[in-house]
């Protein structure tokens, strides 16, 4: 569990909601057969030694952080190209997590679920951004864009819980002998 503070007690009391777990437990009774054997290892990092998903997320992060400098110094182009290309790099992202969800325990999975959830939340977020641009609302776009990155730190942080508090994906992959 994590410590006392008042966002370690939000973040730990994921892990106890256990009116998810029918919906975590079909997630991944659908998913497994999908991402077992090759794909599901290739998508979980086996390659690389650890998960993947951790890998991937910091691209649709780090274009999306930058899209709302790039509005506000009047740069619409790069802003909508940032846009894009996260919400791009966020289907490889998402499906490496997909993937590793497949190994998680059940207060992991409600942890991941509400992860997945919030991350669905951004992304929608990010998307009506990128048709607000479209349709030349820039200040609409702009708080779509900052909603969205709100919502993707709250699902950093769950991530972060998932990974760094409950060990998910933890020595999980077998270490190559010294």
């Amino acid at each position: 569990m994590t410590g006392g503070s008042p966002i370690g007690r939000v973040l730990a009391a994921a892990e106890g909601l256990s009116s998810l777990d029918g919906v975590a437990s079909t997630v991944s009774r659908l998913l497994s057969p999908v991402l077992s054997g090759g794909l599901g290892d290739v998508l979980r990092g086996s390659w690389l030694g650890h998960p993947l998903h951790p890998v991937l997320v910091t691209v649709p992060i780090g274009a999306w952080t930058a899209v709302p400098l790039f509005d506000l110094t009047g740069q619409p182009v790069a802003a909508q190209r940032l846009t894009a290309l996260g919400l791009a790099a966020a289907v490889p992202a998402a499906t490496a997590g997909l993937a590793e969800y497949t190994t998680l325990d059940a207060p992991q999975r409600r942890v991941a679920l509400v992860h997945a959830s919030t991350n669905s939340v951004a992304v929608t977020a990010l998307a009506a951004s990128m048709v607000a641009r479209s349709r030349d609302l820039t200040g609409r776009a702009l708080a779509l864009t900052i909603v969205g990155l709100g919502v993707t730190g709250v699902s950093g942080a769950l991530g972060g819980h998932l990974s760094y508090v409950q060990a998910a994906g933890v020595q999980r992959e077998s270490r190559p002998s010294a």
